[in-house]
This record gives structure tokens, sequence and C-alpha cells, in this order.
């Protein structure tokens, strides 16, 4: 199963306490570290994880073609592919698409808060690239939020403001995930049992890990104080035990609970008060979670096979609980073992077949076509998206009472500069 990315993201928000020109002012010393360096080694760091990912795929993909040459069900492979609709194979992809769409839209609806972001879309569909192609590529997605972070530094954020706001989209796609897939077992927990037994409460345990998750997301969010003060402890722990040797990796993770901690609450309370907004990207990120969760809904009709809309929908999404669960790259095992408990019944002597043509349209191709828009960017920075906006349908007048953002207030300090460096020429 594809990437949650959102998977899935992160963006220039409103949500930045720098953004609003309000600076958080904390009584924690913050250490001097040297971020540049940690996020070009983190970059790195993801990138090795990705190419050992990726080889790891290749290798499941060839022990899969050997096993069914030497199960001798390549014969019965190839003629359930014959029979592929291929309509059908186009509009799952196209559901795809939408799925990448509202990622990206989520983006740009924290990029619109913000009167004076410099990210643009291109930047926009970069990161949402980024989340999908290292989170199918590391262990459990797990390369999707820092490379994400990265891709928004290199807009002009800095690493404090990124990390602020991807985290922040983070929560919310998150919360997307659980909210889903609660909807879903309350709407069809009866049917779950009836159809699948007793393997369903493996979906609910799964469910339960993810709503901790999101408890502790929370906890971080609304209880800053706590957390740095638990954090401090287990990094003295840490030290005084070995784990952590290096001084430099001490310093780093120092500053990691006693900053960033606290820009990541400020940038989420802040969010949070624009509650229309919230509601707005949740509702975005409903609709790209169905997106991708009825594709198998097309992929039975691809072979004929006639299905429950909203049952296909439920199963999607305990089919990605469980594959997300699984600590290895593109959830392997996970998303073979919940596609064939939840649709191999469908799908019968296809189901093979079956499975290859959502993994094609979920997971193989996106992450082969989301590869050359990682270098996509924003090359005309003069103009934000809400700036953008305002001439199309006000003809660029602007409303009353903005306030600039901390990083239009240094681009037209810098604009000065250069003014008066000028006039004394």
């Amino acid at each position: 199963m594809a990437k949650v990315d959102g998977t899935h993201a992160g963006s220039a928000t409103k949500t930045s306490a720098s953004r609003t020109g309000k600076p958080h002012v904390s009584s924690m010393p913050k250490l001097k570290v040297s971020t540049g360096h940690i996020q070009a080694e983190g970059n790195e760091d993801q990138k090795a994880s990705a190419r050992k990912g990726a080889l790891f795929l290749a290798g499941v993909v060839a022990l899969y073609i050997v096993y069914l040459v030497f199960s001798g069900q390549m014969v019965q492979f190839l003629d359930a592919l014959s029979t592929v609709d291929t309509h059908w194979v186009w509009l799952a992809c196209l559901c795809y698409g939408f799925y990448f769409v509202f990622g990206v839209l989520a983006y740009v609806i924290a990029v619109f808060i913000d009167h004076d972001s410099p990210v643009g879309i291109r930047d926009l569909m970069s990161v949402e690239a980024s989340g999908v192609f290292f989170g199918n590529l590391t262990p459990m997605m797990a390369g999707s939020v820092p490379s994400q972070i990265v891709r928004l530094t290199k807009t002009g954020l800095d690493p404090g403001e990124a990390s602020a706001t991807q985290f922040t989209r983070f929560i919310m796609f998150q919360f997307g995930v659980v909210l889903f897939a609660a909807i879903m077992l309350a709407a069809k927990l009866e049917f779950f049992f009836e159809t699948y037994g007793d393997i369903v409460i493996l979906n609910l345990i799964v469910f339960g890990v993810h709503m901790l998750e999101l408890i502790a997301l929370f906890v971080i969010c609304l209880c800053p104080r706590f957390v740095m003060h638990a954090g401090m402890a287990a990094i003295r722990f840490c030290k005084r035990v070995g784990i952590l040797k290096k001084q430099e990796d001490v310093d780093h993770w120092t500053e990691v609970v006693n900053v960033q901690v606290m820009q990541f609450s400020d940038a989420f309370k802040t969010a949070a008060k624009d509650w229309p907004s919230m509601l707005l990207t949740l509702a975005v990120t409903m609709a790209q979670l169905a997106s991708l969760y009825m594709i198998p809904w097309f992929v039975l009709n691809a072979f004929g096979v006639q299905a429950d809309f909203l049952d296909c929908l439920a199963a999607g999404s305990m089919v990605q609980m469980v594959s997300s669960a699984v600590p290895l790259p593109g959830g392997t095992g996970g998303a073979e073992g919940g596609f064939f408990m939840f649709y191999g019944g469908l799908f019968g002597s296809s189901a093979t077949a079956g499975y290859l043509i959502w993994r094609l349209v979920t997971f193989i191709a996106p992450t082969i076509l989301a590869a050359p828009l990682l270098s996509l960017k924003t090359t005309n920075r003069t103009r934000s998206i809400y700036q953008r906006w305002q001439d199309l349908t006000h003809g660029g007048g602007r409303s009353a009472g903005v306030s600039m953002s901390g990083t239009t207030i240094k681009r037209r300090v810098a604009q000065e500069k250069r003014s008066t460096q000028r006039k004394k020429r």
C-alpha cells in the first residue's frame, strides 16, 4: 500500500511562531548546534536507507517471480492478467492521482494561511513526492517526514520552522487515518467479524497502537514542558549508560528536546486557533485517504468481480493499518497478508494477479514516478500563493489587517539594504 504519507507532509504555515511575527521566548537555553550539518547528514542517511529499501524490494520481487515459477502458478497468473479490463485499471490510477493531488492541496491550504510564505506549488509537489518516494522505500515509512522537512528547508524556511509545520501536518494526517479507520470499524464491525472472524482482532490491536501514537503526539503538543523534562531525563540516562557516546549526538537531542518540542507545540497550538483551516485540512485528508482505499474496488472490477463499494473502502482502511505496522520497506509482508486476508476470497484464482495490479498502482508506479518530481522547485518566489490568488480574484488587492511574516520582513530589510547601497554608489 502506498505511503500514508502522509502521508504524508509539511509546508510554510502560520503555525510557526516566526511566521506570525511573534517569536516564542523560552526560558530554556537554546544550544548552538550545527543544524545545517545535521540536516545534510540526515538527508544522506535517508538516501542510503532508500537505496537499501529499493534493493530489498527488488529482491522481494525476484523471489516472488521464482515462487510463481516453481509453484506452477505462473500460467494461471498470466491467464488472469490477460483478462484484465484496462479501463478499470486506468480509473484506479486516476484514484491514486487524486490521492497525490489532495496531498498537495493539504499543503496549499497551510501555505495559503501564511500570506507571505516563500513556498510555491511546485515546491509542494516536490514535498509530497518526497513523502511518497522516501516513505515507500523505508521501514514503516520512517523516511517520509525527515525528507519532507529537508525539502521544505530548500524553499527558504529555517529548519525549526520546517520541522514544526511538517509535524503539524503529520498530526492532521495521522488524525485522519485514525478517524477514517474508526468510522469504518463502527460502520462495518459486524461485517468484519462475520466475514473474517477473529482475525479482525488483529486490526483492532493495530488500530489501538495507532491511537496511542496519536495520543502521544497530542501530549507533545499540549504538554510540552512535561515532555521536555522527560526527554532531558531520558538523554541523561542514555548518556550515563553509553547509548549516546558522542557529544555531538547529545547536543543534537538536547536541542530537539529543549527547542524543537516547544516549536512543535507552539506551531500546533497556533494552527488549532484557525479551526476552519484545520477542519478543511482534515476534510481534504479524509478525501485523500478515501482515494487510496477505494483502489481495490476498481481492481476487482478490472477482473470482472462485483463487490460492495463501502465494504472495499473499509477493507482498504484495515489493510493500510496492517501494512503500516510492519517494519519493512513498503510494508512487505503486511501488505501481502492484509490484501489476501481481506480481498483474496473476492478475487479467487485471480488473487495473485489482482495483488500485482493493486501493488503496481499504489506502490511501484508511484515510487518510480515520484523520483523525477523530487527536483521540482518554484523559480519565482516574489509572489506567494495567497498573493497570486488575490491577483486572480481581486486584481492583486490585499485584505486589510494582514501582518507580515518573518520571511517578508527579512526580504524587505534585504531590499532596503540593497537600495541604500545603490544610493551610496
